[in-house]
């Protein structure tokens, strides 16, 4: 089985980093992609623009945590995660879909946080 996921798009928030009981690092951010949805009426280009949950874990999660920030072009390689709860509040079943990020690279011009890292 595969369970493979490239995608590319621009950090859409702040990552947010937090260690876990066994004291692993692990952040949380989000990137947006977008696609070509077409031309309308007056041709000007149509783009649909998607959110994506990102986790990082170990080592990539404080590299990630430390050097990206909302805005940055990002290319990534994971694999799906998808999670259920129960939402204490309302009772409802709720579901979310992660990628886990397995490695990334910054694309575009390189940032003064980036140039201290290379």
């Amino acid at each position: 089985m595969v369970n493979k996921v490239i995608l590319v798009g621009n950090v859409a928030s702040d990552p947010d980093v937090r260690a876990s009981q066994g004291g692993t690092f692990v952040t949380k951010v989000r990137i947006a992609t977008n696609v070509y949805a077409g031309k309308s009426d007056d041709g000007t280009v149509k783009e649909h623009t998607d959110f994506h949950n990102l986790v990082f874990f170990g080592k990539t999660a404080e590299t990630a945590g430390t050097y990206l920030h909302k805005g940055q072009l990002l290319y990534i390689e994971g694999q799906l995660r998808n999670s259920s709860w129960d939402d204490a509040a309302t009772g409802q079943k709720r579901y979310r879909t992660e990628v886990v990020v397995e490695a990334f690279k910054f694309l575009g011009p390189k940032q003064q946080s980036q140039e201290a890292a290379a």
